[in-house]
C-alpha cells in the first residue's frame, strides 16, 4: 500500500490562525504530532500553517559571519525570523505561502529519507493535478534553501521538502509559494547573504540567488490562486486517500508534550542569537 493510502487522515488546519501564530509553535507542534503518531495515539496526520512575514533560518545560517547584519535587512522590511529545528536554510514564509506537513509513523518499519520526500511530492502532484501544473522534482541550485527534492515549473521553483524525526514519527515538510512574486521572496533573501556575508568566504557554501528561478504557483499557472483554495485542493486529496478527520486541536498528551518542545524552540532560538 502507497505510503500516502490510509485509513484514516487526520487533519489539522492552522492557515488561518494570523499574524500572532509563532513559527516556533509551529515545530514544536510538529514535534509533539511526530511523538503522537509515531507511538500510535493518532493516525497519519495532515497539518496545514501559514505564518505572517516571517523567515525561517536554518542553523548553518546562523554561523554567518555578519549574521547581525543580515538580521537587520530583514527587519527593515518587516520580517521576523526564527532558526527551525528541520534541516535547510533560509526561507521566506508569508500570507501567501501555505505550509504543510504529512506525519507518518515508524513503528510498523523504518521509512527512509527519500520515502518521505517521494511521498510528500507524489501528494503535491495529486493535489496540483486539477489545477493542470505540472512539475519537475530536482535542484534548482540558486533558489533559496536548494535540495534534491525542489519543485519548479519550466526552472521556476514553488516549493521546497524538508523532514524532521522524532520518536519513530517523521515529519514531512513543504512550503508552497502559492501566489505574491516568487523573485521578491528571493531578492529579500538574496540581500539577507548578501549583508551576512559581506564577501567573506566560508567553509560552508551559502547560495548564490538569482531571484528569476523562484515563482509562485500563481505566476507559473498565469491565473489566480489563493491560500484557501489550495487548502480545500489538499482536503480533496486527502479524502481520496483515506476517511479525513478533521481536528481542532491537539489532544491533552499532544498538548502536554508540546510545551516541552516549545520551550526547546525557545531555547533553541536564544542560544542562536545570545551572541547579537
Amino acid at each position: 500500500m502507497s505510503l500516502l493510502h490510509q485509513p484514516v487522515w487526520r487533519v489539522i488546519d492552522q492557515s488561518s490562525l494570523g499574524r500572532g501564530f509563532d513559527g516556533r509553535q509551529s515545530f514544536a507542534m510538529d514535534d509533539a504530532i511526530c511523538q503522537s503518531v509515531g507511538s500510535g495515539q493518532s493516525p497519519c496526520t495532515a497539518r496545514l500553517w501559514v505564518h505572517h512575514q516571517t523567515v525561517m533560518l536554518g542553523i548553518q545560517d546562523t554561523r554567518l559571519p555578519h549574521l547581525r547584519a543580515g538580521l537587520d535587512v530583514l527587519r527593515a522590511h518587516g520580517f521576523n525570523f526564527i532558526v527551525r529545528n528541520s534541516g535547510g536554510l533560509a526561507v521566506v514564509l508569508d500570507q501567501g505561502v501555505l505550509n504543510l506537513s504529512l506525519i507518518f509513523p515508524e513503528k510498523d518499519g523504518a521509512l527512509t529519507i527519500d520515502d518521505g520526500f517521494e511521498a510528500m511530492t507524489a501528494f503535491i502532484k495529486k493535489m496540483l493535478a486539477p489545477l493542470d501544473i505540472a512539475f519537475d522534482c530536482g535542484e534548482i541550485k540558486r533558489s533559496y534553501c536548494p535540495g534534491r527534492y525542489d519543485l519548479s515549473s519550466k526552472g521556476r521553483k514553488f516549493a521546497g521538502i524538508s523532514q524532521r524525526r522524532v520518536k519513530q514519527g517523521v515529519a514531512v515538510q513543504i512550503y508552497l509559494c502559492v501566489s505574491g512574486s516568487g523573485s521578491q521572496r528571493a531578492q529579500l533573501i538574496r540581500s539577507f547573504y548578501a549583508q551576512a556575508l559581506q564577501g567573506e568566504a566560508t567553509r560552508f557554501a551559502y547560495p548564490d540567488i538569482d531571484p528569476k528561478v523562484m515563482a509562485s504557483l500563481e505566476e507559473i499557472s498565469e491565473r489566480p490562486l489563493t491560500v484557501q483554495g489550495l487548502v480545500h485542493a489538499c482536503l480533496r486529496s486527502l479524502q481520496s486517500l483515506g476517511m479525513v478527520q478533521s481536528s481542532s486541536s491537539l489532544s491533552p498528551e499532544e498538548s502536554l508534550a508540546f510545551g516541552g518542545y516549545y520551550e526547546r524552540m525557545i531555547r533553541r532560538n536564544e542560544k542562536a542569537f545570545d551572541s547579537i
